[in-house]
């Protein structure tokens, strides 16, 4: 359930007026109707209808009875379906705006996947230019080491001569 769906069950909690009320019941009332148990209900009431002609009802008056009841049976029926209609299309709506506000997320989220990707490849690029550096400063390193060596052998050499002419 959504975030915003929560937050108007709750503000509807604690606005609860008459009107609430009645469409809570009219809710439950439409639900019991679309059961079995409202078939047996009905099966039952319309055969004990009958039944007052056994007992010296005069048939139309029973037809009258009925047929006023069901008259009114059937308006209700009707109010309670639309209302049913009304509550399933203000849901759709919601469920409308909360896919709306889902695939601009979802976009978003695919946005900021590229950029990352294309920092990624950035990265990649600088990896391989600093470890290219890195190649070419040991080389330079190694160049110097051969240097320094040489030096070092000239200077061993030197020492060596000087040595020599001393003694």
């Amino acid at each position: 359930m959504t975030k915003r769906r929560k937050e108007i069950k709750e503000r509807q909690k604690l606005n609860r007026n008459p009107t609430d009320t009645i469409e809570v019941l009219a809710i439950k009332f439409s639900a019991w109707v679309g059961s079995v148990s409202s078939l047996i209900v009905h099966t039952i009431l319309f055969v004990a209808a009958f039944l007052f002609v056994f007992l010296g009802v005069s048939f139309d008056k029973v037809l009258l009875v009925m047929t006023t009841l069901l008259s009114f049976e059937a308006i209700y029926l009707a109010i309670f379906i639309q209302m049913s209609v009304n509550r399933t299309t203000q849901v759709i709506q919601e469920v409308e705006q909360d896919i709306e506000e889902l695939s601009e997320d979802v976009e978003e989220i695919g946005e900021d996947v590229v950029e990352i990707s294309d920092d990624v490849n950035e990265i990649q690029k600088d990896v391989e230019e600093i470890s290219h550096d890195v190649d070419e400063i040991q080389k330079d390193v190694d160049e110097i080491q051969k240097d320094v060596d040489e030096i070092s052998e000239d200077v061993e050499e030197l020492t060596e001569e000087n040595e020599k002419k001393d003694n």
